[in-house]
């Protein structure tokens, strides 16, 4: 709700967050379709979004509860605002199993307030491994083909470039 204009760095494609409620400030780099969507708006105030925080809370919870009704599912009902920011924190911790990293995303100031997310992760992820499938490129366009059927690059090694993906 904070967000302003100045905050976005279109070139280096970066988004700085000012802190609120005693977090750290940090930089977050956003997607080409992210940049491309937010140069789409008009520039009409110094913010970003003008829409009043109550306005945008009944907003969402409009849309929250017809998703609800046309799914049948009421369980979306208790999805909050914050419930992303959680899921941003676990899916991020489970896919680095790196606390500092997640800390820094997040903002926090303390690591205790990170740990939360790690428990988080052990409860959702309880029966899954470690096991990982990998793969080698051995050129550009094998890379890309992996990269988009999911895998993730790990290493250069002796001219190749190795990928994992978990299974």
């Amino acid at each position: 709700m904070k967000l302003k204009w100045i905050d976005i760095d279109t070139e280096r494609r970066t988004i700085s967050i000012t802190p609120s409620k005693g977090s750290n400030p940090r930089i977050l780099p956003i997607s080409e379709k992210l940049k491309g969507m937010l140069s789409t708006l008009k520039r009409k105030t110094e913010k970003l979004c003008t829409m009043k925080k109550h306005s945008l809370r009944t907003s969402y919870e409009e849309l929250r509860k017809r998703t609800a009704t046309k799914l049948n599912n009421p369980r979306i009902n208790k999805i909050t605002l914050h419930t992303f920011r959680h899921f941003k924190g676990t899916t991020e911790y489970h896919k680095t199993k790196d606390i500092i990293h997640v800390k820094t995303v997040l903002g926090h100031k303390s690591i205790t307030s990170t740990m939360v997310y790690i428990n988080i992760e052990q409860a959702i992820f309880l029966n899954q491994t470690d096991e990982f499938t990998a793969k080698i490129a051995h050129n550009e366009t094998e890379a890309i083909q992996l990269i988009e059927t999911g895998f993730e690059f790990i290493c250069d090694m002796n001219g190749t470039k190795l990928f994992r993906k978990r299974k």
